[in-house]
């Protein structure tokens, strides 16, 4: 018995988030799309299209994206009010010229992210004393 192969393919939204794009500003045809293979997705990767390179370098952007650039949490976009997904001008602008809220959220999430390291730190160090112990 052979086995079927079938063809992997995923819903646009989800090729849009694999490709770190805002799925209501692509062409209507990837957004119509029934479904986006793995290898369609390989060669937009590999290979982009003018209005994805386009896209990427202008936006709009995705939230995840607008809060990686802004050096904040997707929650603290949220309780600054952006709502919306932002072009590059625009996230430029942010950084220019932050409002309070964002200089207030990039401080939390660096402190945040320091945290996670120290934590992470200090339970890699626990478990090499704890494989030591059991070595020796």
């Amino acid at each position: 018995m052979t086995a079927s192969h079938s063809k992997q393919t995923m819903k646009p939204v989800t090729a849009a988030k694999k490709l770190g794009i805002h799925l209501p500003a692509t062409p209507e045809s990837f957004r119509e799309a029934a479904a986006v293979s793995r290898s369609d997705l390989a060669r937009l990767i590999t290979a982009p299209p003018q209005w994805l390179t386009d896209l990427r370098a202008t936006g709009p952007h995705p939230r995840d994206v607008v809060a990686s650039r802004l050096g904040v949490s997707i929650a603290a976009l949220a309780r600054g009010g952006v709502t919306e997904a932002l072009t590059t001008e625009q996230i430029e602008e942010l950084r220019q010229d932050p409002p309070l809220w964002l200089r207030t959220e990039r401080v939390a999430f660096e402190q945040a992210r320091l945290e996670e390291e120290r934590l992470a730190a200090k339970a890699a160090k626990a478990a090499k004393a704890a494989t030591s112990a059991t070595d020796g």
